[in-house]
């Protein structure tokens, strides 16, 4: 609420909100990681709603698997549980890419919105998962 009535003051801004893949399609025991990216689309769409009347624009992106600290933190190069049980090491993206999506976002105009973006390892299994 904050960064909106401070967006509002200054004539408009642009908030992204960090998404998942697992808003649209979870992983076997994720309930709480995977309704917490529901919640943030969700909210995203709320925001740019609301916003539009203050000149804020609001988008997601939805990441795939990026290679980053927390990846490498939580080990996801073991494998990642796939709906049959099994473990597939799968592809990733570049920390750089996703960096490169965000800036995309952030150098639009605020007359342009990108709601929601998907953006993944070409073939990581997402499209069929499940």
């Amino acid at each position: 609420r904050e960064a909106m009535r401070i967006m509002a003051r200054n004539g408009g801004g642009r908030i992204i909100n960090n998404g998942s893949i697992s808003a649209h399609v979870p992983r076997p025991g994720s309930a709480c990681y995977t309704s917490s990216k529901h919640a943030i689309l969700g909210l995203t769409k709320c925001i740019a709603l609301d916003g539009r009347k203050h000149g804020v624009a609001c988008g997601q992106i939805d990441f795939g698997n990026v290679v980053s600290e927390l990846s490498c933190a939580t080990n996801t190069a073991a494998g990642a549980t796939q709906a049959n049980g099994t473990l597939l090491v799968e592809p990733t993206m570049s920390l750089e890419n996703a960096a490169e999506t965000f800036w995309a976002m952030v150098n639009l105009p605020l007359g342009t919105n990108i709601l929601n973006m998907t953006v993944m390892a070409t073939n990581m299994p997402f499209v069929g998962r499940g």
